[in-house]
């Protein structure tokens, strides 16, 4: 017998290349069922379509955002209120994420760490404002999948070769060169990916709450990845603790029986301005509120699953081979008397030991990629660890001994000792791979010097450049990569004799060419 493979609806929520490869998944998979067919090849993917997404843009204020969303369907209006950085910390893109929503498979508007309050206020009032959803399609017919989510459901444990300091003696800074070994696990990157890191709670923080829950540790409990384990590395490896769903809120709030903390616990699982403790983490709601003291298992089956972070890799596998370099900074901060960390960052710095294996898996870059024409100049904009996938670009362009010119802008507080791969990139410098390093050491004079402030000095240079095809990147936090986004349109205006408005459009239309690109958090 034989019959035909399944292809996706026309419909289906995907990209050119995307629907591609999954028609020719399906066509393999059933092809090697069927009797009498000839083998099926997929089509060659096809390059992805401009995506008509104006708001897609983080220097926007989410009001402007808004606008431009207005009269699109539900899934564009709930994207144009995330922050529009991809960062992953969501668990999915800006773009899946509002697919997600809208279709009804997520059900959580608090994700969107960068949008924060602002984004959250914005999405629930759309989603009250929508339509009811139509009915559930019959359960026997499988669901389709929602685009460009995070792939990190099948992690694989990679070796952790080594942590070294990057920076030197006297940075209030505290950045590692960390390095996995992958090659164990089957996973392949190519350069502007990042390696999504399946890390663990503060176990300080952990026992804190046992305390305050008056529970033990060990005891059994399901867990919202559909497990079964003791409470201590349920709290410690599974469920987000430190930001509490507006579900677990709300559990809280149903089990205070003190009513002024049940109404203050329901204000903050509503979203309502004002609400406090703003930005609180669990342990800070069961010290805020003593009488919200919930069934364990009621609590922990409310808790969102701890995400993994995501670090652009700074290695190319044609120069390090099976091993996969990242560059994080520790964070470390005070708030409410109390010493927070960063989950992923403290627990690469401090936590796992050289020899630990640690779920990691690859989470590949759509567009944030070096040219195919290995002969085009590219422009690199990464202060402190957003130089991270710069130093993969120069790897990768120096192992395939490509020819085009490399011009990166690098900046942090002091030469001395805040000059992360000082030494490799100045002699990139010196053996040409670098055509321009220009830096910016913001402390190291009593005015304030950044990135932005060199490429003003340098704008007629960029801007030959710029018209000789560079490509320009950009990797970093989200603020210094708006301050960037405005000193280019500056230059731009400036050195091509046009106004505000016109160079907005050129920048724009770097964009759709992909030759204006952002890795941003």
């Amino acid at each position: 017998m034989s019959y035909l493979a399944p292809v996706l609806p026309a419909n289906a929520p995907f990209a050119a290349s995307e629907r591609a490869w999954l028609d020719g998944w399906l066509a393999a998979y059933f092809g090697s069922e069927a009797v009498g067919q000839p083998p099926t090849t997929a089509a060659a993917p096809e390059p992805d379509p401009v995506e008509d997404f104006p708001w897609h843009d983080m220097t926007l204020p989410i009001e402007e955002r808004a606008r431009l969303a207005e009269g699109r369907p539900l899934a564009d209006r709930l994207m144009a209120a995330m922050a529009q950085q991809d960062c992953g910390q969501c668990g999915y893109l800006c773009r899946s994420y509002a697919e997600a929503i809208s279709a009804g498979a997520e059900k959580s508007l608090r994700r969107c760490i960068p949008g924060g309050k602002a984004t959250a206020r914005l999405l629930k009032e759309l989603m009250e404002d929508a339509p009811a959803a139509a009915p559930a399609v019959a359960s026997a017919q499988a669901p389709v999948p929602v685009a460009h989510t995070i792939s990190s459901s099948s992690p694989m444990a990679a070796r952790l070769e080594n942590v070294a300091r990057l920076n030197g003696a006297g940075s209030d800074k505290d950045t590692h060169h960390v390095v996995f070994d992958v090659a164990a696990t089957g996973l392949s990157y190519e350069v502007g990916d990042s390696l999504g890191v399946h890390a663990e709670n503060c176990p300080e923080t952990v026992s804190a709450i046992l305390d305050l829950l008056k529970a033990r540790g060990e005891d059994d409990y399901d867990c919202p990845d559909g497990t079964r384990r003791s409470l201590r590395e349920a709290l410690s490896v599974v469920c987000d603790i430190g930001r509490p769903s507006d579900a677990a809120i709300e559990v809280l709030a149903s089990r205070a029986p003190e009513a002024g903390e049940s109404s203050r616990l329901q204000a903050l699982a509503e979203g309502y301005p004002g609400a406090e403790p703003e930005g609180a983490d669990l342990l800070d709601l069961l010290i805020a509120f003593p009488s919200a003291r919930p069934p364990v298992q009621e609590l922990l089956s409310a808790l969102d699953p701890l995400q993994p972070r995501l670090y652009s890799i700074a290695s190319s596998p044609k120069e390090v081979g099976s091993a996969a370099h990242l560059t994080v900074s520790a964070v470390r901060w005070q708030k409410r008397g109390r010493l927070r960390k960063g989950i992923a960052s403290v627990f690469l710095a401090e936590r796992a030991m050289p020899g630990a294996m640690v779920s990691v898996f690859v989470q590949s870059a759509r567009d944030f990629r070096l040219p195919a024409d290995g002969t085009l100049p590219i422009v690199m904009i990464g202060p402190g660890t957003g130089v991270a996938p710069f130093r993969a670009f120069l790897q990768e362009r120096r192992a395939l001994g490509v020819k085009g010119r490399n011009w990166l802008f690098f900046g942090d507080r002091h030469r001395s000792s805040d000059f992360l791969y000082g030494e490799e990139l100045a002699a990139f410098h010196r053996d040409g791979l670098l055509t321009r390093l220009d830096t910016a050491f913001s402390r190291d004079q009593p005015e304030r010097v950044y990135v932005q402030q060199r490429m003003r000095e340098h704008a007629a240079e960029l801007w030959r450049w710029l018209e000789e095809g560079a490509c320009v990147f950009v990797c970093g936090a989200a603020a210094m990569a708006k301050d960037v986004d405005a000193a280019l349109a500056a230059i731009i205006a400036r050195q091509g004799g046009m106004g505000a408005a016109a160079a907005k459009s050129y920048l724009a239309d770097l964009a759709r060419a992909r030759r204006y690109l952002r890795d941003v958090y």
